[in-house]
């Protein structure tokens, strides 16, 4: 498992931010004081029942009094479990739930960035972790309460992956057993984190993998991803061009604490606030910028939505959609919306939550065109319907409804159609850190009919001349490639752009090398953006 370095300083150990240790998978600064739990200890290790209480001398919890040993719980370590639980519980979303937590508990800026790295390494990090863990536990993983599990999760990738003393990550996370689920287990846990500190990381993973010669079971333990995924992933590379000896590089990308980026919406939002306030000016593409962190929301260009938080990948295939030349005069014979200056019409198909079409609804109102951004699930909508609200509503509807039925519903309609679809998000991974340890191949087939159908609809809306931009957070071959062409096969009509070709033209770099076969993938692990795929299919005249 490998990741970027934590940040060191802090409170000191009374507060349980200190400054150093040991770097893994995102980084993080703790530092604590006290161990666990003690009490007088007679010559035998049974209790008054007689039952075998195990707590020889080798075991001791604690070096201090009963009254300097923590009982309460550290809010940024509670957020990270609370954070844990619902993922577990409520199969909830990480990046959905953390920050509600945070504002629930008020941490600061430092707190809160120490919750997200614990929340996030320690779900990132799941399999290798319970890899370890099973060796210092005298029963299945299984058997354990799996609020207990959660905790020595959250114990071990302090001890293992962040700069947090020793001492610091028993104390705080026995405390915070102690507090929230209760005596008894925070004894197991102490117990348990204490044989996990008989190693580090890098020597824990080669107990794990010796012996072994597989190189894809070594790699899930070494990166902490699935073996399905490591062999997906190391197919993708070959079927977009690349060298499967990245496969490692692409594991260590998806380990590592993505960067944030924001979008300024073109013609509508400025960077100019979000730059005063630490960020800096993307790379890739105009109007982007990479965030130092903290409250976004504070920023009044965010809460107006006119500056958004987009991976630049999404901002880079949106963009490609909006710039493809088309021929006006295969256009201009069909009617077009009552709003707007008479322009063309625009699709994003499959919509939510929103950030595309927000986009997309700037670029149309610049050109005078109109979007339609259609999405199933209402709520969803209603996501999509305030992502847009920053952009002249006169330029844009929001549709609820089933996307696949569009195509018959309008057909031929439409100069610009974005078909997002729903996907595995294997490209997402480190954005998602809870996703990979949910997915399965099975996955993948039951996606593959709805994105066939979804690509259909999109070619049947599309007018004579229009473009439809296939996209999907997934490299696998099974959603990108595979889909576009079997659709192409069957029909005469249709020809391929060329998608790389298209990404260069509105990247700063002007060659980012992620054509492969007129088709164009982006790579975490060369581009720092998620792993995002696009097709641009024209409909001929």
């Amino acid at each position: 498992m490998s990741g970027s370095g934590g940040n060191a300083g802090g409170r000191g150990s009374a507060g349980g931010r200190g400054s150093a240790g040991k770097s893994g998978p995102g980084g993080g600064g703790a530092a604590g004081s006290g161990r666990g739990r003690g009490g007088p200890r007679d010559s035998s290790n049974r209790n008054a029942k007689g039952r075998e209480r195990n707590r020889g001398p080798q075991r001791s919890f604690t070096e201090q009094a009963p009254s300097q040993r923590t009982r309460r719980a550290d809010p940024a370590r509670l957020v990270a479990f609370e954070v844990l639980r619902a993922v577990a519980e409520e199969d909830a979303y990480a990046n959905l739930v953390l920050p509600a937590r945070i504002r629930h508990h008020r941490l600061d800026k430092r707190d809160a960035g120490f919750a997200t790295e614990l929340s996030y390494g320690a779900l990132r990090g799941q399999g290798t972790y319970d890899a370890i863990l099973a060796r210092c536990v005298d029963r299945p993983l299984a058997q354990l309460d799996p609020a207990i599990l959660d905790a020595l999760r959250i114990g071990a990738h302090q001890l293992l992956a962040m700069r947090v003393p020793a001492h610091a990550a028993l104390d705080q996370t026995v405390g915070l057993a102690r507090a929230v689920i209760g005596a008894g287990p925070s004894a197991l846990i102490n117990a348990v984190l204490r044989k996990v500190t008989a190693h580090s990381l890098d020597e824990w993973l080669d107990l794990l993998v010796a012996g072994e010669t597989d190189e894809t079971k070594i790699a899930s333990l070494r990166y902490a991803h699935p073996e399905w995924i490591v062999r997906a992933m190391r197919q993708s590379l070959v079927a977009h061009g690349r060298s499967a000896a990245e496969i490692n590089d692409l594991l260590e990308a998806d380990n590592a604490a993505p960067v944030v980026n924001l979008v300024a919406l073109p013609g509508l939002g400025s960077l100019e606030e979000a730059l005063d306030n630490g960020a800096t000016p993307g790379e890739l593409v105009e109007g982007s910028a990479l965030s130092s962190g903290g409250d976004l929301g504070r920023l009044a260009s965010v809460r107006a939505g006119t500056t958004r938080v987009q991976d630049v990948g999404s901002q880079l295939v949106a963009r490609a959609l909006a710039a493809v030349e088309l021929p006006a005069a295969e256009l201009s014979g069909t009617d077009l919306p009552a709003a707007g200056s008479g322009g063309e019409a625009w699709l994003d198909l499959c919509a939510g939550p929103g950030g595309k079409a927000a986009l997309l609804g700037a670029l149309a109102h610049q050109r005078g065109a109109t979007l339609l951004a259609n999405e199933p699930a209402p709520h969803r909508a209603k996501l999509v319907s305030q992502a847009l609200s920053a952009v002249p509503h006169d330029s844009w509807q929001v549709r609820t409804g089933d996307g696949r039925e569009v195509g018959a519903e309008q057909p031929e309609r439409f100069s610009r159609v974005l078909v997002d679809v729903p996907c595995t998000g294997l490209g997402a991974l480190r954005r998602r850190p809870e996703s990979r340890w949910r997915r399965s191949p099975k996955d993948i087939t039951d996606l593959g009919p709805l994105q066939r159908e979804l690509l259909s609809s999109a070619l049947a809306a599309v007018r004579p001349g229009g473009v439809v931009a296939y996209v999907t957070c997934s490299p696998h071959p099974a959603e990108t490639t595979a889909v576009v062409a079997d659709v192409l096969r069957k029909r005469t009509d249709l020809e391929l752009l060329d998608a790389g070709a298209a990404l260069d033209a509105v990247s700063l770099t002007g060659n980012l090398g992620a054509g492969h076969e007129l088709t164009a993938q982006l790579w975490p692990h060369i581009h720092h953006t998620d792993a995002m795929f696009l097709a641009l299919i024209r409909k001929k005249a």
